[in-house]
């Protein structure tokens, strides 16, 4: 190849010497001639491809971003009704999986409490405490008395040779058993303190089995009547009331206490109820569909431009034109199948109207009427569950982007893409072809030259002769 390509050179560099024509030019030239259709028709074509992939591309990305947006907003927590409460030293509050607009009174009496328990003292975090088995058993602790829970297993933990209180620490973590160990050094030396899980069910007893020749293991057991002093604290249960309700709970963190109501107890209020409402989020709503009516706008506007039947560079997409169906029923789409009668299930509902033109506008009276009269309904829109709005623009947004789909936006681009690649293969193919007819041109205007340098030559040798002749005679 690089003979080739040097001896090509070498024409190219003395083409012309002898005729004085620019034989390498005129070979460039033709074979840029013979192939500027097909380079012209290739050249728009990939331009074409890449203004529909960028147009096609710019859409999805608008629709994936709004609905990203929508789900923040949503996540935030400020479309919904928002609990709150009197006092906020017996309880945090926060929504839960429904929608609320009720009130509450809630007294607490007691806080879940987990089982602490420690170990006689060593002399140091790393004495060794002898090896064998530790057994974790679970249940209910009452004065002397254990009663083991069925619905946990026993958790044994071995314990090898040479092992240390550290080591035992680690290995009561490592067992993920709901009971975390640390080693305390207090007045009395380094003690192993155990901390179970919050709720009754929870406390727990540390049986040993020695291994003989190292015994040792014995002294971390513990039961409720062979050493009460080390229970530091009992497990128990909270216990409150829900409007006057008696209640308990394993923990303090209570999901779905009442319908929407997360409760995360931190303190006790006995008699003296605290006072939990919900607060409307009309403005917040409001607001929302306001930034949506312009969210939507500014989409239906981009893509208004890109499916001009004149100019558009998505006139005749498939994808666009879904897009566009999309949009026109957006308003009027069933976003809450499951909706009581009277309450919110469109968009439509929530004020979203649809031009002529295919854009939007708000319908603020529809809206107003629409929080006043059912603002459970419109909270209940506002979830990041199944259906609401959220999951609408979610759907709608992963069925433009699918790429297996032909007649969606990202199977447009995905079409779009696998042609520009093959118009770039045939150009460089093109290119190459270009290529070798130039130099093959080259090759046969080198003897061309040649030939008509070499009848100059002749020519000016007779001249001279003439010219010589003629002066002898004079």
């Amino acid at each position: 190849m690089a003979t080739t390509t040097s001896a090509t050179s070498s024409i190219i560099a003395t083409l012309g010497v002898g005729s004085g024509i620019d034989f390498a030019a005129m070979a460039t030239n033709l074979a840029q001639a013979q192939f500027a259709a097909r380079t012209d028709r290739l050249t728009n074509q990939a331009e074409t491809l890449e203004r529909q992939i960028s147009a096609a591309s710019a859409l999805k990305s608008s629709i994936l971003q709004l609905a990203a947006s929508v789900g923040d907003r949503v996540r935030g927590g400020d479309l919904s009704t928002q609990p709150t409460i009197a006092n906020a030293s017996v309880a945090a509050v926060s929504r839960g999986t429904a929608s609320n607009t009720a009130s509450y009174t809630l007294e607490v009496t007691q806080l879940a409490a987990a089982q602490t328990l420690t170990t006689p003292p060593y002399a140091a975090a790393t004495s060794p405490t002898g090896s064998g088995t530790l057994t974790l058993r679970f249940g209910t602790v009452a004065g002397a008395g254990f009663t083991p829970d069925p619905a946990q297993a026993a958790v044994d933990i071995t314990v090898p040779s040479g092992a240390t209180l550290a080591d035992v620490a680690g290995l009561i973590n490592g067992a993920n058993a709901g009971v975390t160990a640390y080693v305390a050094n207090g007045a009395n030396g380094a003690q192993l303190v155990l901390k179970g899980k919050e709720g009754a069910v929870n406390g727990f007893v540390l049986e040993a089995a020695e291994t003989v020749g190292e015994e040792g293991l014995a002294a971390l057991a513990w039961t409720p009547a062979a050493a009460p002093e080390r229970l530091l604290a009992s497990a128990g249960n909270a216990a409150y009331k829900l409007d006057g309700v008696a209640m308990t709970a394993t923990s303090n963190a209570i999901n779905d206490a009442a319908p929407g109501l997360n409760l995360k107890l931190t303190g006790t209020n006995p008699g003296a109820p605290t006072t939990i409402r919900f607060s409307e989020p009309n403005a917040a709503v409001t607001t929302f569909m306001q930034d949506l009516t312009a969210a939507l706008n500014e989409l239906a506007s981009g893509l208004n431009d890109v499916v001009n039947p004149q100019t558009g560079d998505l006139a005749r997409d498939y994808g666009a034109r879904a897009l566009r169906r999309s949009l026109s029923s957006l308003a009027g789409s069933i976003v809450m199948p499951g909706a009581a009668q009277g309450t919110p299930a469109t968009l439509a509902d929530l004020g979203l109207a649809t031009n002529r033109d295919g854009t939007f506008r708000l319908d603020t009276a529809r809206l107003s009427a629409t929080l006043k009269a059912s603002p459970d309904g419109v909270a209940a829109m506002f979830t990041t569950g199944l259906f609401g709005v959220y999951a609408t623009m979610d759907k709608l947004a992963r069925s433009v982007s699918a790429t297996s789909d032909p007649g969606s936006l990202g199977g447009s681009i995905a079409r779009y893409t696998a042609k520009k690649t093959q118009v770039s293969t045939d150009q460089t193919k093109l290119i190459e072809s270009q290529e070798k007819l130039r130099a093959q041109l080259a090759q046969r205007f080198a003897g061309v030259d040649s030939r008509v340098g070499a009848s100059k030559s002749t020519l000016t040798f007779l001249q001279n002769q003439i010219d010589a002749w003629n002066a002898s005679r004079n």
